[in-house]
């Protein structure tokens, strides 16, 4: 019998009658890492010599999982999918690692990312692309990448992301899965290599809403090495899965989710929205009243750029210290400068050393206020909005992306000019710092689309609950994928 493909509190359960032993838990999950490594490119390393754990009362206890490559694991490669870092071992573990280890958790295998997180698609890490478990020709999108593939193809029932403006949630969504950021600072980035500090967001990503909040409960907690995380310690996100949702008050955007919008609208689109709508009656059949609002479509467009400003600018400064003097392999050179400049240019992919230029830029004395400053300013407005609509709703409900996951090769139809906002849209729960989760919302022509829910800050218990609620309602909890031939 196998056990990874099955819910957390299924395997625990196993575990306490005795069926089944943590070592052989975690021999099943390196067997299935090593299978599915050849399919899907999902890892960075696997560790081999991983060994099964004490069972307590913990959930967690003597279950494997997965880590994202831009995690510190103390003793393990951590790469963050750069060659800049391709034999860093540190010398300490993330405090969301080292809080899972505390409750007998079993990391077997750290996962590809786009570089250093930055990137949706999934074919920037230096280990090569990661491919979708439900078609092997398609993206995975990023940049958790190999943490969402793993999952959904019954590695391990969950597996540590990052976010920072959708790279936990839209892969959740490409691979049909559950994928969750918490609010900013619930759980502490300690460890987690820095991209955008103001946006980097811990999560997990999971094959249920119950596993998800199983995860981030161990996770959480205040930190002294970091500064911007708060006391949760009275919010309990697994007990408070009631699916009790009746009277909860949600709203979509009418200009990314009105089918009239996009002239050009393909069959997938069409399909996407429509599903959409049915979900959207799913929420009132559970008793919640959904809300068609408008938002100022000058901002929705302003969503992408103002990212990419802000998203380099940070990415610039954080990584000013990978000189190949301090981390990772040095480069050639008669001084320190050629040194870091052979550095830099042969270990970073172009797509980093492009963001690397325009966060220069827009830092410049002479840029600043016409780049920088004036995308914080549009930041402010753009979550001043939310935060009115969050004086009303419990929740915003949208569509993740516009449809399936795109295939490798079409990345110039990625963002095009009538679907950029709607591909776009949840960098708006990095921007305030919300809770945000991603679940899936079923299939267009046998692919999964997803739906995603975001709430006001500190409210993760209800936004987990409205998801659980409508989760509840579906049928796609703890989905396996099958590869579409």
């Amino acid at each position: 019998m196998t056990y990874m493909d099955k819910s957390l509190e299924e395997i625990h359960e196993a575990l306490i009658s005795g069926k089944v032993t943590s070592d052989e838990l975690v021999q099943e999950s390196l067997k299935k890492c090593h299978e599915v490594q050849n399919d899907i490119n999902a890892f960075v390393t696997i560790l081999d010599d991983a060994k099964g754990g004490e069972v307590t009362k913990n959930l967690l206890s003597g279950i494997p999982y997965g880590i994202k490559d831009n995690y510190s694991t103390k003793g393990i490669l951590s790469t963050g999918s750069s060659n800049t870092l391709k034999d860093y071992v540190p010398f300490f573990d993330a405090t969301a690692v080292a809080n899972l280890y505390k409750v007998g958790a079993i990391p077997v295998a750290k996962t590809v990312l786009d570089e250093f997180g930055m990137g949706g698609t999934g074919t920037t890490g230096h280990t090569g692309s990661v491919l979708n478990p439900w078609d092997h020709t398609r993206m995975t999108a990023g940049s958790s990448a190999g943490s969402a593939a793993s999952v959904a193809a019954g590695v391990y029932p969950y597996a540590l992301g990052s976010d920072s403006g959708d790279s936990i949630r839209k892969p959740a969504a490409y691979c049909g899965i559950v994928g969750y950021k918490p609010t900013y600072g619930m759980i502490s980035r300690y460890g987690l290599f820095a991209y955008a500090s103001s946006l980097d967001h811990c999560g997990v990503l999971s094959r249920s809403v119950a596993d998800a909040a199983i995860v981030v409960d161990a996770m959480k907690g205040i930190d002294k090495n970091d500064m911007t995380t708060w006391d949760s310690k009275d919010i309990h996100l697994r007990q408070s899965l009631t699916g009790d949702v009746h009277g909860k008050k949600l709203f979509y955007i009418k200009e990314l989710c009105d089918i009239a919008n996009y002239p050009h609208a393909n069959a997938e689109l069409k399909s996407h929205l429509a599903n959409f709508q049915a979900t959207i009656q799913k929420c009132r059949d559970l008793g919640m009243e959904v809300v068609e609002e408008s938002f100022d479509n000058d901002l929705l467009k302003a969503l992408p750029s103002v990212y990419v400003v802000i998203a380099c600018a940070e990415a610039t400064s954080n990584m000013s210290n990978l000189t190949g003097f301090i981390f990772g392999p040095r480069g050639e050179g008669e001084n320190y400068i050629e040194m870091m400049k052979d550095h830099r240019t042969k270990g970073f992919s172009p797509l980093i050393k492009r963001r690397f230029i325009i966060g220069s830029y827009v830092l410049q004395s002479e840029n600043q206020e016409r780049y920088f400053k004036n995308a914080q300013r549009v930041r402010r407005l753009i979550v001043d909005k939310m935060n009115d609509f969050f004086k009303k709703y419990d929740g915003l409900i949208m569509p993740v992306g516009s449809g399936p996951a795109k295939k490798f090769g079409h990345h110039d139809n990625l963002l095009s000019a009538d679907t950029q906002a709607l591909e776009e849209h949840l960098q708006i729960g990095n921007f305030g710092g919300y809770p945000s989760i991603t679940i899936p919302n079923g299939f267009i022509d046998s692919l999964p689309v997803g739906v995603n829910i975001t709430g006001r800050c500190y409210d993760d218990a209800n936004v987990l609950n409205m998801a659980y609620a409508l989760e509840q309602a579906m049928p796609y909890k703890n989905q396996i994928a099958k590869e579409v031939k």
